[in-house]
């Protein structure tokens, strides 16, 4: 689908220079002389390279629709995690290094959001949140606020993160996985 270069919004998917690209940052100025634009930076979703350009109105760009297919986490195989199609029970293979730092909170049975451009995953989605038990956290230090003071601890899967000073180890919490941070204590 063909769109005007003032119609680019973070989060879209766009084909430019014969690949794909996904605009992280639009900022539209319209400058004293001269027409108006749109400066896009731009994250190619096959390599990570970032790209500045400039989208005048009159330009078009090829907008892509990208289909989004619920996989359900298996195993970890060696460098590879094994996904699990939820609709055809087709198994999919992903590196770890694809997911990234967030291949952590991968827990069996997890439903994550695959999403795909011509049968090619090119992105993946995991829950907003996740439940983990503290394996380590700090002794609280007497004399600290509790609004302003938080302190490291060390979940079961290894990651760090910062606690109210209130949680201690063994407790389950809510991590956000998106800001690899606390929510709240789990119920």
């Amino acid at each position: 689908m063909k769109i005007n270069g003032n119609e680019i919004r973070p989060g879209n998917v766009l084909e430019h220079q014969n690949t794909l690209w996904a605009a992280v940052k639009v900022q539209h100025v319209k400058p004293g002389k001269g027409g108006a634009f749109a400066q896009v930076e731009l994250k190619n979703l096959i390599d990570g390279r970032k790209l500045n350009e400039r989208f005048r109105s009159a330009d078009t760009v090829e907008r892509v629709r990208l289909e989004q297919k619920d996989f359900q986490f298996l195993y970890e195989q060696g460098d590879d995690l094994v996904f699990m199609d939820n609709n055809t029970y087709e198994q999919m293979e992903l590196a770890k290094d694809f997911v990234g730092e967030r291949a952590a909170f991968l827990q069996d049975g997890m439903t994550v959001t695959v999403e795909m451009y011509e049968e090619k995953a090119i992105g993946i989605t995991l829950p907003q949140h996740v439940t983990l038990e503290i394996a380590e956290a700090d002794a609280v230090v007497k004399g600290q606020t509790a609004s302003s003071s938080y302190k490291p601890a060390v979940l079961e899967n290894g990651v760090k993160v910062m606690v109210p000073p209130f949680v201690a180890a063994g407790e389950r919490i809510v991590v956000d996985t998106g800001e690899l941070s606390y929510v709240r204590r789990a119920d």
